[in-house]
């Protein structure tokens, strides 16, 4: 170690350029760091989408679900395979391991739904986007003036046409985008609407309808002619390109006169059937746009490319129509990096004043304070070759090493200082002196920042969404700390020896008045060892009482600054209906004057992304800056007030969630809310039957808010059965049955019609005149091979019965929801009540059983690794204080400090009101680091004294008393460091807060107990202390 510190000192110039270096670099690295608001916590997942048009549930998951479902078992790296049965779409999720590639995991799922036994008419299955759930970045709607031309198309189709084919093809070319969902508006159709009374009159079938328009639309290629020195290609043109070409389409021929298709049809523009609308304040419909990331792209680059494209855009859309955004992630990315920001900025300056307060000396100060950011870069460097984006988390490690960064720095310059203030090293050298201080109090320098970054790495094997928040942070927080020991053994003693003087100086008046405070506290807790011991003691127990009543959740939520209320309405709702009540219930949320804008999603979008059926609705609430609330002080406050003011509109459950939360909540769970119970078993009605049964038992648990149960019964249907002996007289199939239920009834897209690159379907169906009730459905002809016409009431019975909206499954088992959120309380004290009340008064059926979802699944997995952890973390805190000290007594000596510390973390939860959670857990590992660093350099001082020739109690005193001002340091700086955060009320501090709370309050006890306890033990370890250690 004193050969390196000579290179260095020797070295000076080129140690100073190596710091101006690391700055420039760290600052150039951070300037191209991508931002985003925390790391990407998104299972590796891949969805199927398939449609099933006009199939109920029940044939959706017997037919398309579940053996796509059975082909996804026993691929490679599977965890769990969940889906949706709804109405005209399947909907199967596939859950790999998080180790899994992505682009592997959709390439072994493609080739094992190709192979998958699926009905031959239906569309085969595709694979949804290359994204996440949470990967919904971007969101806009287009709106139009009143005189905008829309080539005599109604607006919303109009609106429609041009998002499909004008917006979403040039966003998509924006590099990290992998999808544009079009969701409201009406898609635009080329309608043939069959008069069954006019095919009857011409003996035209249906299927010669359908025939008919599909002979009739279709180019062809003849090669090519020579003509002379030239080519001619050949062309065959009979595509149909208006609605003349498909009116005048020739049916039948009777007697030379031809039966056109307008003859039997009406053929005009129509809107193709929707499964989705959106509204915008509650007074008009809109056509709306939502941008899918790319998987692995950053949020805030792709946003960036998105707002720069948006002019452009712009400058194509016809006269008169404007994209308007109206959501985008990068105000959470951009509000939740400035938390940190600040907190970064606002703990260096409070952590550069306790050092020029403490250490009298500006030069000896700076020297300290400029460790700070050179560590802080260092880590910048590194995260920039790891390719970690700077978010929430991981300069959230920066931010909550702040205080730690100096603390080696602190040790150095402060011994560095006294040495050379010494009378006796007067006829040493400068260098000679500074060599011999940073050697003295290198090796306990290296092992306490050791043990810090060591205790880290079991954080490391977190999994899950855990993993994905703290790993990132345990990075961070150990490139730093490296950097702080490089910067403690090589830039500070060079610098030192540029910057400070030798000779006596004057010792700082607020140090000389503590140390003077501090030697009667010292000896009179040499002199009363018990009592120090029992009231310590006493203060252990009374801390550890509070456990049982902290409370525990997984993680906090993190404040988006966005509401979204989630509605469930009446399963047999119509589309027209839920859209009527949503715009309703948007008018009454606009009366709330911090509300500045609602956009609402009922059902789905056209093109599959999800399963949500039309009962099913979103409202996003846009809300204006809270300096400008009038009537709330809070968000918390304005979501009451939303609940009161909406809860009496009948048939509709609310639950208030953001926009971020609700997808995370989502890929948890699969509802939209933050606790999920889960009820397993085969029979759709008895899961139903139970699930309201539970609901009515857990209803009075405390904590428990927007309760329900999941709206997957109750949808009305019209079955048409086949009467086999009705069939069999008439000489009828079975399929002319179904063709006039897929047909006639359901209609079905035959054909497309091409206007240059974009393309609409041409749809053949009875007129609504002959359809739109089951009598009149009943009256339909029913053609058999020999022409024999017959009514279909007279070989099918036409009934009305109600059954599945949705049919939801779980690894291969039916799955029914009670969905939850928690307010007011902690999550594992909500579940711990339920599952006490569901136990005692709900009895399943055999094969039925529970399980707990959402958020408190993840915070059970979570705490059940932490279990692991923190006993590895303590064992290797153990393990590196024997080898920096060589004596197991000695290291059982400063592990008391492990207990200090808890006393104060746990007292720091309970006051502010925090609850004992994943943040909380990881902050306790930190704590245990970093509660062990003063000790160490106590224990290790008064050993060298010992050594020296002092006496046990001579000793502990002088140690006490000249280790006063570096532990006193040390952990001020780390306290200081963390209050920013502590007290933040920034977007993102809410999951910041409690590993905060924990270290500060935990710091606070162990130092002080510290400096009394630790030398108050010393002496009944002394002897065998001596005898053990190594020298």
């Amino acid at each position: 170690m004193e050969k390196l510190l000579q290179i260095c000192i020797k070295n000076r110039l080129l140690i100073v350029l190596a710091i101006i270096g690391i700055t420039i670099a760290g600052v150039v690295q951070y300037s191209r760091l991508p931002t985003d608001a925390f790391p990407d916590i998104s299972p590796v997942m891949v969805p199927i989408f398939a449609e099933a048009h006009g199939m109920a549930p029940e044939e959706v998951e017997r037919l398309i679900t579940f053996p796509i479902e059975s082909a996804m078992n026993g691929l490679p790296g599977v965890r769990q395979v969940k889906s949706t049965s709804a109405f005209g779409m399947a909907v199967v999720y596939v859950y790999f391991k998080d180790n899994v590639d992505i682009y592997f995991a959709r390439q072994i799922v493609a080739e094992r739904l190709a192979s998958a036994e699926l009905p031959e008419r239906e569309e085969r299955p595709g694979l949804g986007p290359i994204s996440t759930g949470l990967g919904e970045v971007f969101m806009y709607y287009l709106t139009a003036d009143k005189n905008v031309d829309t080539d005599g198309k109604a607006l919303d189709a109009y609106l429609r046409e041009v998002n499909d084919w004008t917006v979403k093809y040039q966003l998509q070319t924006v590099p990290g985008v992998t999808e544009i969902l079009s969701m409201g508006g009406h898609v635009l159709q080329y309608q043939v609407n069959v008069n069954p009374v006019a095919l009857n009159k011409f003996q035209i079938t249906l299927d010669d309808v359908v025939t008919a328009v599909t002979s009739n639309n279709r180019n062809a290629g003849g090669q090519f002619l020579v003509v002379g020195s030239e080519e001619y290609l050949v062309r065959g043109i009979g595509l149909i390109d208006k609605l003349d070409d498909l009116r005048n389409v020739q049916v039948k021929s009777i007697n030379g006169i031809p039966v056109r298709l307008s003859d039997v049809a009406v053929v005009d523009f129509g809107k193709e059937i929707r499964r989705g609308v959106v509204t915008r304040n509650g007074t008009e419909e809109v056509v709306a746009g939502i941008v899918m990331k790319l998987y692995g792209q950053n949020t805030s680059e792709v946003i960036k490319r998105l707002e720069k494209k948006i002019p452009e855009v712009q400058r194509s859309l016809p006269d008169g129509v404007k994209l308007v955004p109206y959501y985008n992630q990068s105000l959470l990315v951009g509000n939740a990096v400035k938390t940190v920001q600040d907190a970064l900025w606002q703990g260096g300056i409070l952590v550069i004043a306790i050092l020029a307060l403490f250490l009298g000396n500006l030069r000896s100060a700076f020297i300290v304070a400029l460790a700070l950011p050179v560590c802080a870069l260092v880590a910048v460097i590194c995260m920039g070759a790891a390719g970690m984006s700077a978010n929430l988390m991981s300069l959230g490690g920066i931010a909550i090493a702040i205080g730690m960064l100096g603390d080696a720095s602190i040790v150095i310059v402060e011994n560095v200082f006294r040495h050379l203030a010494d009378e006796k090293n007067k006829s040493r050298s400068k260098t000679e002196v500074i060599i011999s201080a940073c050697s003295e109090v290198a090796r306990p320098i290296i092992f306490s920042v050791a043990i810090i970054v060591v205790v880290f790495l079991p954080l490391f094997t977190l999994e899950g969404v855990e993993g994905k928040m703290f790993v990132p942070m345990a990075f961070t927080i150990s490139f730093a700390l490296l950097g702080s020991l490089i910067a403690a053994l090589l830039f500070a003693p060079v610098l030192s020896s540029l910057l400070l003087k030798q000779g006596v100086q004057k010792e700082f008046a607020l140090v000389v008045f503590l140390k003077k405070l501090h030697q009667p506290v010292l000896h009179f807790a040499l002199r009363k060892k018990l009592t120090v011991i029992a009231v310590t003691l006493a203060i252990f127990i009374s801390s550890m009482a509070l456990v049982p009543h902290l409370g525990t959740e997984f993680i906090p939520t993190l404040e988006e600054g966005v509401i979204q209320l989630n509605l469930a309405m009446a399963p047999s709702i119509s589309l027209e209906k839920a859209t009527e009540t949503v715009m309703k219930l948007e008018r009454r949320i606009k009366m709330f004057d911090e509300v500045d804008m609602t956009l609402s999603k009922i059902g789905r979008p056209e093109a599959g992304s999800h399963p949500h059926p039309v009962n099913s609705a979103h409202i996003q609430l846009m809300l204006k800056p809270v300096n400008q609330w009038k009537n709330h002080k809070s968000k918390a406050e304005l979501v009451e007030s939303l609940n009161k003011a909406l809860s009496g509109y009948p048939g509709v459950q609310l639950n208030f969630s953001q926009p971020i939360q609700n997808m995370f909540d989502e890929l948890l769970s699969g509802v939209k809310t933050q606790l999920a119970i889960k009820l397993f078993g085969d029979d759709i009605n008895v899961l139903k039957t139970k699930a309201e049964e539970i609901k009515k038992v857990i209803e009075p648990v405390k904590g428990l808010v927007d309760l329900s149960v999941e709206q997957s019964f109750g949808q009305p249907q019209v079955q048409i059965i086949a009467d086999r002996e009705a069939c069999a007289r008439y000489g009828i199939n079975v399929s002319d049955i179904l063709e006039v239920v897929e047909v006639a009834i359901g209609g079905e897209t035959v054909d497309q019609v091409f206007l240059n690159t974009r393309r609409f379907g041409i749809q053949v169906r009875l007129d609504e005149r002959h359809r739109q009730d089951t009598e009149v459905i009943g009256n339909i002809l029913v053609h058999s091979a020999d022409g024999i016409q017959v009514p279909l009431s007279q070989v099918a019975q036409v009934k009305e019965v109600v059954g599945p909206i949705q049919i939801n499954r779980e690894n291969n088992q039916r799955r029914w929801i009670i969905s939850a959120n928690v307010r007011g309380r902690d999550m594992g004290g909500v579940v711990t009540d339920i599952q006490k009340l569901v136990e005692e008064k709900i009895k399943l059926p055999s094969g039925y059983y529970l399980e707990y979802g959402g958020q408190f699944e993840n915070q059970q997995r979570a705490m059940k690794r932490l279990g692991i952890i923190v006993p590895i973390a303590l064992g290797l805190i153990f393990i590196m204080l024997y080898m920096s000290l060589g004596s197991l007594k000695s290291a059982s000596l400063i592990f008391i400090n492990v207990p200090l510390a808890l006393i104060g973390g746990i007292l720091g939860l309970f006051a502010m009101g925090e609850y004992l959670s994943v943040p909380a857990s990881v902050g306790f590992i930190a704590l245990f680091g970093i509660a062990v660093q003063n000790g160490l350099v106590l224990v290790s001082y008064i050993n060298q004294l010992r050594e020296e020739g002092y006496g046990i109690s001579e000793a502990i005193v002088e140690a006490g008393i000249m280790r006063l001002r570096p532990v006193l340091m040390t952990a001020l700086t780390t306290i200081l460091g963390l209050v920013p955060l502590l007290l933040s009320r920034g977007m993102g501090s809410e999951v910041q807060r409690p590993l905060a709370t924990v270290v500060v309050f935990g710091l606070i006890s162990s130092t002080f107990l510290t400096l009394v306890l630790i030398p108050t033990l010393y002496e009944w370890f002394a002897p065998k202390l001596v005898q053990d250690s190594i020298k």
